[in-house]
């Protein structure tokens, strides 16, 4: 199993910018689809952006064009830049392995903690 710990949120005001981080641990990063998903209070977890192994980038409508993730196989560590934050981008935001990149199915039981974004002014 992979495991994983996301950091870099926080609070920002609307039109704000945050870049997320995934560690993960364990080998084989770089033959890994990953994704980044994020969870409101009272809302499924839901997938806004995944990186193939050979990355290739897929996003939700709602992020189109505001969030870019990237990866560096070196650190073991994939990324979510965010900008012109929304409040309705309010959300613990969760990293995990994907099977596929347009589904968002996961194949690790694993998560990790999240990290905390709130937009807000």
């Amino acid at each position: 199993q992979v495991q994983l710990v996301e950091s870099g949120g926080g609070l920002v005001q609307p039109g704000g910018s945050l870049r997320l981080s995934c560690a993960t641990s364990g080998r084989g990063f770089r033959f890994y689809n990953m994704g980044w998903f994020r969870q409101a209070p009272g809302e499924q977890r839901e997938l806004v952006a995944g990186v193939t192994s050979g990355g290739v980038t897929h996003y939700a409508g709602s992020v189109e064009g505001r969030f870019t993730i990237s990866r560096d196989n070196a650190k073991n560590t994939v990324y979510l830049q965010m900008i012109n934050l929304k409040p309705e981008d309010t959300a613990v935001y969760y990293c995990n392995t994907v099977l596929s990149v347009l589904t968002g199915i996961t194949n690790n039981d694993v998560w990790g903690q999240g990290t905390q974004v709130a937009v807000s002014s």
